[in-house]
């Protein structure tokens, strides 16, 4: 299992700021498994507006932290190497608890089938052990 930097992930996935939601990778078995993590601090634009005196992060950037965190595996394949990962598809998606500022966004995906360029993860999200979002991610990679 590999760890990543920050350094190491950005020159895998194009996301920049303010839309790169990656600190760390703890874990990291190509074109298997990835366990990063996102940390949610209230210097981020989004909870000016989503919600002014309760700041809770958005679902969508839940799914996207998951999507970002997916793509690692595959993008570390050789065949898939300088390419990028494009969201095809979600399914199952489910909330089942609220993810504030302060929170650290554990991300794990599971890759579960991979074709000749695409591949289905499996992405789980936790707060504190905590089980808080879930879905099956669709990535189509290309150039």
């Amino acid at each position: 299992m590999t760890k990543m930097n920050i350094a190491e992930i950005q020159a895998l996935i194009p996301n920049r700021y303010p839309i790169y939601f990656i600190d760390r990778v703890d874990e990291m078995i190509p074109g298997e498994h990835v366990t990063a993590l996102k940390n949610v601090t209230i210097n981020e634009e989004v909870f000016q507006g989503h919600f002014p005196g309760e700041p809770v992060l958005p679902g969508v950037y839940i799914l996207e932290a998951l999507a970002q965190a997916g793509s690692i595996p595959l993008l570390t394949l050789d065949r898939f190497k300088g390419q990028t990962a494009y969201l095809g598809g979600m399914n199952k998606v489910k909330f089942r608890k609220k993810v504030v500022p302060g929170d650290q966004l554990m991300l794990v995906v599971d890759i579960i089938k991979l074709k000749e360029y695409a591949g289905i993860g499996k992405g789980v999200a936790y707060v504190d052990g905590k089980k808080v979002c879930e879905v099956e991610l669709t990535f189509i990679i290309g150039r």
